[in-house]
């Protein structure tokens, strides 16, 4: 490609209607403060809100049966002011439970100190070079899709390690190397909730999902592998509409590379191959993998009368669904990453002792303070929202607009889908979006009649498609930094141009799928998982 149709393409893309309207996204989401700052803000409002409309008496006929938990005597259900003594008292005495009884904050803490070990070794960088680096010519796209799909577990890893990594692969074989970086993008953001296990982003929404449905059903539990079927089906739709995208769309309108447009030496740039040793401690640690998923198997295997078989399926049935095992999934994930990385470390040097893998796990914990102070407000937040009933009054009014306008079937997911990708363009961390709607949606969308897994793995897809083209994504700085390597004086507008075709159609795809999975075959999204809800 000539300067002057890199030019052209810089232009084109930093013009138009489109650009413009990403520009605004990009202004207004400067305009929001930080995320702390904003639940801090919400929960105060909620204070607020609260007062005035419990001075109103605004009320809402509860829409559960008589008799059921929670169910006042009269069957309505009013805001509870929070702006008064018993208000005050109630903010006073809980807040420090509200913080350490808020479901993610344990399981995501639990689940980081497994990945660090895994981390911190080196096995996972280890792992996705070996898988991107002996892949095919034929395959080499797919296979980066895939790798970076699956480094969501440890995401870091993935913008850092696999991004860069596939834009010199691409380089190395003559192809454009932006296309490869594309790639790697799309599949490590955009295909964000897909995945083949289960990772700390799980325990995480699932909490979450759970304290809203509790707004309705204070029984109900969402567990953080409600969503592993569908992710893992997920996994493979993407990486093939990734590189579908790359190699139909994206790198045929880039055209041919040519080194003159790079801002630094390219061949200065090296990443080698996973060394003898390296292999070693991966085969070392598949082999400690394979035992353990063994061991846990048979945990879970019904009809076998001898000792430590099926002691964790559910006492009651017998089955997998409600379990023991499915419900301390977390401490599984645990147990995955924690063996199996430490293995690769014994093999490979890079751990001794126990000193290594305790130094391992507390630099990972030290790195979650920014998560630590953004749960304690959230959680202020979230029970705010439950205390003063504003959550339930809103999901009643909501789901009786959408019975009134007709969208009380499947098709409502396609405007919820649409919504959470257009929030997404302006709070671009998961957790804080689902914090925030999670409260309101969860419970609304019961109310005709789906179930909080259904409506989590939507959020998850509307959530994903939007991470490639919004600044306000955490790493979509570092992203454009590396790709200014490779074209000088390239612009974010390039770059979002460069991205769309794979939020669409990741849009297009994962939508398509998660019909015809959920409601044309009838499958569950997950282990256990309902469809549908019924109170």
């Amino acid at each position: 490609m000539s300067t002057t149709s890199v030019n052209t393409m810089a232009q084109t893309a930093n013009t138009g209607w489109f650009n413009r309207f990403l520009s605004m996204v990009e202004w207004l989401g400067n305009l929001l403060p930080h995320p702390v700052t904003l639940f801090a803000m919400f929960a105060t409002a909620i204070v607020l809100l609260s007062g005035v409309l419990g001075y109103f008496d605004v009320s809402v006929i509860d829409p559960r049966p008589e008799g059921a938990a929670g169910r006042a005597a009269d069957g309505m259900i009013r805001v509870v002011s929070l702006l008064n003594a018993e208000g005050l008292q109630r903010i006073v005495t809980g807040l420090v439970t509200n913080f350490t009884n808020f479901a993610p904050l344990g399981t995501v803490l639990v689940a980081m100190l497994g990945v660090a070990v895994a981390e911190h070794s080196g096995m996972l960088s280890t792992a996705m070079r070996a898988m991107v680096m002996n892949a095919s010519k034929r395959m080499v796209t797919v296979t980066i899709v895939f790798a970076a799909i699956v480094s969501n577990t440890a995401s870091e890893l993935g913008y850092v390690v696999l991004i860069p990594l596939a834009a010199m692969i691409f380089h190395s074989l003559g192809r454009h190397p932006l296309a490869g970086l594309a790639a790697a993008f799309a599949g490590v953001s955009g295909g964000y909730s897909a995945n083949l296990l289960l990772g700390t982003v799980d325990p995480l929404l699932s909490g979450i999902t759970e304290s809203a449905a509790h707004l309705l059903n204070p029984d109900y539990v969402v567990g953080p592998e409600v969503n592993w079927y569908f992710m893992i089906i997920s996994t493979f739709i993407i990486a093939a509409a990734g590189a579908f995208v790359t190699e139909k769309i994206v790198e045929p309108r880039l055209g041919e590379y040519n080194n003159d447009q790079a801002s630094i030496n390219l061949g200065e740039q090296k990443m080698d191959k996973p060394t003898a040793l390296e292999m070693r401690g991966l085969k070392c640690a598949g082999i400690a993998f394979l035992v353990l998923v063994l061991v846990l198997g048979m945990t879970v295997t019904p009809g076998v009368d001898l000792p430590g078989f099926g002691i964790l399926l559910n006492p009651e049935t017998g089955s997998i669904a409600g379990s023991p095992f499915l419900k301390g999934i977390v401490v599984f994930i645990f147990l995955s990453f924690a063996v199996v990385g430490f293995v690769y470390g014994r093999v490979t040097g890079t751990m001794k002792n126990d000193r290594d893998v305790i130094e391992a796990m507390s630099k990972s914990i030290g790195s979650l303070s920014l998560y630590i102070t953004l749960i304690f407000f959230a959680a202020q937040f979230v029970a705010f929202f439950k205390w003063t009933n504003l959550g339930t009054v809103l999901a009643v009014k909501g789901a009786a607009f959408l019975q009134y306008l007709g969208l009380d079937g499947p098709e409502v997911f396609i405007l919820f889908i649409i919504m959470c990708a257009m929030i997404n363009l302006s709070l671009g961390s998961a957790s804080a979006q689902w914090a925030v709607t999670a409260p309101i949606f969860v419970p609304m969308l019961m109310l005709i009649g789906f179930a909080p897994e259904v409506i989590q793995a939507a959020y998850r897809i509307g959530d994903s498609v939007s991470n490639v083209i919004t600044p306000m994504m955490s790493y979509f700085g570092l992203i454009l930094a590396i790709a200014a390597r490779y074209q000088k004086n390239l612009g974010m507008g390039t770059l979002i141009a460069m991205m769309l075709p794979y939020s669409m159609v990741f849009f297009l795809a994962w939508t398509i799928l998660f019909y015809v999975w959920v409601f044309l075959l009838g499958m569950p999204v997950g282990p256990g998982a309902a469809t549908y809800y019924t109170s």
